[in-house]
């Protein structure tokens, strides 16, 4: 086995799929068809076995799959640590980033960074924050950016904590009145819904009435801005030079209902000159 058939079996076992694996790898089925038949050779064993729905591991390919990871992760970090033994501040930055971070914040962090860094190649993955904790826990990511509170044993670094707010294009004269007011609900993570929901559920007797559901947070904004209803939003969603009107929500003692951005990182991981560089950064970043 040699790096490129790690590769296509790490694929494979992600895919479930050959035809999707090969497409991923971009290499034809056959020809993935044909190296993967020539691996269960030189093993003496069945590596996986073919359905209708796609590919199920056997016990011998789950453990001969594990190998190929593990292998993947091991010469990824020889390389990186490699190219960090120089003093020159170079080499891949591998970044998980919460997609409202990604859209609203990081852009304007990257341009800064790589303008001081440029021999710096940033490799960045969006998602939920629940998926970029994942994404660090098997180290596919050096860091992470997450919304919300995760527990992590090693380096955490608070970047943001920001009002939530009700938004809204025209004044809301008596926020007793929003159980009655058009609301737009957006799908978010499971943290920032159960933070509005027990902020709701101690301040009104009754539902919300929800008129929209969409599926992205811009779009819930967009549909607020038109004038199509009221939405509950953190603030960093929202721009300077945008007409609508807030509300902070606030507990019973009136202390501000806040949602938190962190950056995760491992601590092995200074060791590495840009994640270092970048950590060092953003600790100095503008109203970090």
């Amino acid at each position: 086995m040699n790096e490129k058939d790690w590769t296509i079996l790490q694929t494979i076992y992600e895919e479930r799929n050959i035809t999707k694996a090969a497409e991923k790898l971009y290499i034809s089925q056959p020809a993935l068809t044909y190296r993967l038949q020539q691996l269960e050779k030189e093993f003496g064993t069945m590596i996986v076995a073919r359905g209708k729905r796609g590919v199920e591991f056997t016990s011998e390919g789950e453990y001969i799959a594990q190998y190929a990871v593990n292998m993947i992760l091991q010469l990824r970090n020889t390389k990186e640590y490699v190219q960090n033994m120089g003093h020159e501040i170079k080499g891949v930055l591998r970044m998980g980033v919460s997609s409202t971070i990604a859209r609203f914040e990081l852009p304007f962090i990257l341009k800064e960074f790589a303008s001081l860094y440029p021999n710096v190649e940033i490799h960045l993955k969006t998602g939920w924050s629940t998926e970029i904790n994942h994404m660090l826990h098997k180290e596919e990511v050096h860091l992470g950016f997450v919304r919300g509170n995760y527990v992590w044993p090693e380096g955490k670094y608070l970047f943001r904590e920001e009002p939530i707010v009700i938004v809204s294009k025209d004044p809301i004269k008596n926020i007793k009145d929003l159980p009655k007011l058009p609301r737009v609900n957006y799908e978010t993570d499971q943290s920032l819904k159960t933070t509005i929901d027990n902020w709701w559920q101690e301040t009104f007797e009754t539902p919300p009435t929800i008129n929209m559901e969409v599926d992205r947070i811009d779009t819930c904004k967009q549909m607020v801005l038109m004038g199509l209803g009221y939405a509950i939003l953190p603030s960093m969603c929202l721009l300077k030079d945008e007409d609508v009107h807030k509300i902070k929500i606030t507990k019973k003692n009136n202390k501000l209902i806040t949602r938190k951005s962190w950056l995760l990182y491992r601590e092995r991981s200074l060791s590495l000159s840009p994640v270092k560089a970048f950590v060092d950064f953003l600790k100095e970043y503008p109203n970090a």
